[in-house]
């Protein structure tokens, strides 16, 4: 039976992705779950396993070419025997006449075809451009993006005519380079990181609040069962796993936060998916934790800890970052005391975690009030009032920090 291999899901706000590399030929043999094809797009690099056992029958599309979503990328036909000559797509491109190269033997990563022939056409050093793809490769987009970077010497500003108007945008003007400075393309993920967040600022009314949770009954619980709990789940018991679950019972008190705006309505959902903040060397990334109220403590470590991972290794899919309902970022881990997150749009609420320290706080008792030493955190909430009050925002943070600073109630359901 034949089976068409489609391109899959790409993810909110990604229409369109590039075929990188085929790492099958027609002809050849294909296991179920082996990798057909490399498809690239703005963000990440995704591998297109195949869903059966049998032999590619067909290819739909040629490296470098661009494809939508749900285009056919392949034809396999399942239980089929392969080819006897079946011929690698590498022999193939090693028989075609070489191309004069741009000098790419410092490449630490090896290029795809549709990279190596915009480097190529475009005479590029790849050496110059930072890569946001797997294992730090070159992808298509971060060449474009280099390419729509002109270099100092295209851009040699020229003798503007005496009536030229002096009232141009700042942000417009030519620039000459100076001999200690360093011109360095912007990756194509950096693009897209700083096109959304400048969106959302332009389309949502953002404000943040502000609250300080006590850590104390937290980090007792750590100190106490951290062994116990690595020992019985083979991970190891962090705060973030807190906060999710923290976060999950506000949302249910205050669906609004969990809500977005679409068009003229709002949208309540009835479910939460929290994406969790990861830094990378090439920005800053949200990969979602699915049905996050549905995981246990252990289950929400070893997810988060995945997530990190993939992240570091520039393997996070779409998948793995779409369709969240809220975000946590945690400076924190950075030395961050107080920041104001911005919302990670269609998304209506973002929460910011800081870093922990120890300060003098009152604490009222039988005998008075008296001054001891607590470690504290300060919590942000970023929020969209077009749809979020205030007063529910407020709430929402009191009930986080209830949450924290009283754990028994996530047990409990309070």
């Amino acid at each position: 039976m034949s089976m068409e291999i489609k391109v899959p899901p790409l993810g909110e706000s990604v229409t369109e992705a590039t075929v990188a590399r085929w790492t099958k030929a027609v002809g050849d043999h294909i296991g179920k779950d082996e990798n057909l094809v490399e498809l690239e797009t703005d963000k990440v690099t995704l591998d297109v396993p195949s869903p059966v056992d049998g032999k590619v029958i067909s290819l739909s599309v040629s490296e470098g070419e661009t494809v939508g979503a749900n285009a056919v990328l392949a034809i396999i036909e399942e239980g089929a025997a392969a080819d006897k000559p079946a011929e690698k797509p590498a022999e193939k491109q090693a028989e075609k006449p070489a191309v004069a190269a741009a000098p790419v033997a410092a490449s630490e990563a090896p290029l795809s075809p549709a990279v190596r022939r915009l480097v190529d056409e475009n005479n590029l050093d790849p050496n110059a451009i930072a890569g946001t793809g797997k294992d730090g490769r070159l992808t298509k987009g971060d060449v474009l993006s280099a390419m729509e970077t002109p270099s100092p010497a295209v851009t040699a500003p020229v003798a503007a005519p005496v009536t030229a108007p002096a009232s141009a945008p700042a942000a417009l003007a030519p620039r000459t380079d100076q001999p200690r400075e360093e011109r360095v393309p912007m990756s194509r993920l950096r693009q897209v990181i700083a096109r959304r967040l400048k969106d959302a600022q332009n389309s949502a009314a953002m404000l943040t609040t502000f609250n300080e949770v006590d850590m104390s009954a937290v980090m007792a619980i750590r100190a106490e069962y951290k062994d116990s709990f690595e020992k019985r789940h083979g991970v190891k018991l962090g705060f973030m796993s807190f906060f999710v679950h923290a976060v999950i019972e506000a949302l249910k008190d205050y669906p609004a936060v969990n809500a977005e705006i679409h068009g003229t309505d709002i949208i309540y959902k009835n479910y939460y998916n929290v994406g969790v903040a990861v830094g990378t060397p090439q920005g800053l990334v949200v990969p979602v934790l699915k049905d996050a109220d549905q995981m246990s403590f252990a289950e929400t470590e070893a997810t988060i800890n995945s997530f990190g991972e993939k992240a570091r290794q520039g393997q996070l899919s779409m998948a793995d970052m779409s369709n969240g309902t809220f975000t946590i970022s945690n400076g924190g881990i950075y030395g961050s005391m107080l920041s104001t997150p911005i919302l990670n749009p269609p998304q209506s609420g973002i929460l910011g975690m800081h870093n922990i320290q120890k300060r003098p706080v009152v604490v009222s008792g039988k005998d008075g009030d008296s001054i001891v030493i607590k470690p504290m955190m300060y919590l942000a909430l970023s929020y969209d009032h077009r749809i979020i009050d205030g007063r529910e925002a407020v709430s929402f943070l009191v009930r986080v920090k209830q949450s924290i600073e009283d754990p028994k109630r996530l047990l409990i359901g309070l």
